[in-house]
């Protein structure tokens, strides 16, 4: 079980690789939120990181910057920036995927024109829209051929068209070895937990997408000796989980997450690019790939939310359901009550909860499969 050994230490520590990668001379471009084109810092030769925060480390400074109003996940981030935890970055490109993102990227902005001495890499917002419509994709469209204009500006030559189309096949490949990772944690039994696959996940987000996928090939190859998982299989939606203290917490509690519909889990990949064949036409699907990527609680209606929940807990042969909702990340929390009865399982809202902690002792009925919340 070497890889998910392997990848499980990188998730522990996610700038081991950028690390590596600047001490050899390359970009590393920090990212925030699944809405950033990813592939388009590949195709410029950056190592694209998505950023976490730390919820063991206050996050005084970015409390000083944000208020502490916001989700304490921006906040923490904002204080690792500061504080250099991620390294150092050539770049930083946040997406507009929720209010506590778009903040983030303002206190950014407004640091570089205030507080010069603070050594913050440039940033560049991407704003992806989800909108059902062909204006909105024109809209996206255009937006991330300003993300490829300024990449270019930081890399000092083109990305050309063979660039972005090998880093569209590269981190498709990775998105199609998660989905059948995914997959081994939907058996009965199960052959990976949920601490297992967010750790998969998570690796993938801080390797080069040649790396990530030999890594994920890896792990399936090893998935027979991989041992049985048991537990309460329980399906997880509400905020999105960057650590994986939450899960550790439901499992040791005998509730094994077999899926959920956050940005860090299965929402993550479960929609490629599929590259057209007339390349002229590959940043229009890349731009139909991140505005149809979801639905996120942030961004999609209360039915999308909930039929894409029913439709994943029955793959996911989930025996309950389980939203969790952080403290100042309120979207999830109005998605609820219809997702418990679409999906027709014993389900359970934990609310408010601070970041990286679950509150247990609201999980009884879950502890038992057939009695509803």
């Amino acid at each position: 079980m070497a890889a998910l050994a392997e990848l499980t230490a990188l998730a522990a520590d996610r700038t081991a690789v950028a690390h590596e990668w600047s001490a050899a001379g390359r970009p590393v471009a920090g990212y925030v939120g699944a809405d950033v084109p990813v592939e388009v810092l590949t195709a410029a030769g950056f190592l694209p990181v998505r950023l976490t925060g730390d919820p063991d480390t206050p996050p005084v400074a970015g409390d000083r910057y944000l208020g502490r109003g916001l989700d304490p996940v921006a906040r923490s981030v904002l204080t690792r920036l500061l504080d250099g935890a991620y390294g150092p970055l050539s770049a930083l490109v946040v997406s507009h995927d929720c209010e506590a993102s778009l903040r983030l990227f303002y206190a950014v902005r407004e640091l570089h024109r205030t507080e010069p001495g603070i050594a913050l890499p440039p940033v560049h917002l991407v704003d992806v829209l989800h909108l059902p419509h062909r204006t909105t994709t024109r809209y996206v469209l255009a937006k991330i051929r300003q993300l490829r204009t300024q990449v270019e500006r930081w890399k000092g030559s083109p990305v050309t068209a063979e660039d972005l189309a090998g880093a569209v096949a590269a981190h498709d490949r990775v998105r199609s070895l998660l989905g059948r990772v995914a997959g081994l944690r939907r058996t009965r039994p199960a052959r990976l937990t949920g601490i297992e696959a967010l750790a998969a996940v998570a690796a993938t987000t801080a390797l080069p997408p040649d790396r990530a996928a030999l890594l994920l090939e890896a792990l399936l190859a090893e998935a027979d000796a991989l041992p049985e998982a048991g537990g309460t299989r329980v399906f997880l939606t509400g905020s999105s989980h960057d650590h994986p203290r939450v899960h550790a917490a439901l499992e040791e509690a005998g509730l094994l997450v077999v899926g959920e519909d956050h940005d860090w889990g299965d929402l993550l990949h479960h929609r490629l690019v599929d590259p057209p064949p007339d390349p002229a036409l590959l940043e229009l699907a890349l731009a139909e790939r991140y505005q149809h990527n979801g639905p996120a609680a942030a961004a999609a209606s209360i039915r999308q939310r909930a039929a894409h929940t029913a439709a994943a807990a029955r793959a996911c042969r989930a025996d309950a359901l389980l939203s969790y909702v952080r403290v100042h990340d309120d979207a999830p929390r109005w998605d609820f009550p219809a997702q418990r009865a679409a999906t027709g399982l014993p389900a359970v809202l934990v609310d408010r909860q601070p970041y990286g902690r679950i509150d247990l002792d609201a999980l009884t009925a879950l502890r038992t499969p057939g009695v509803a919340a």
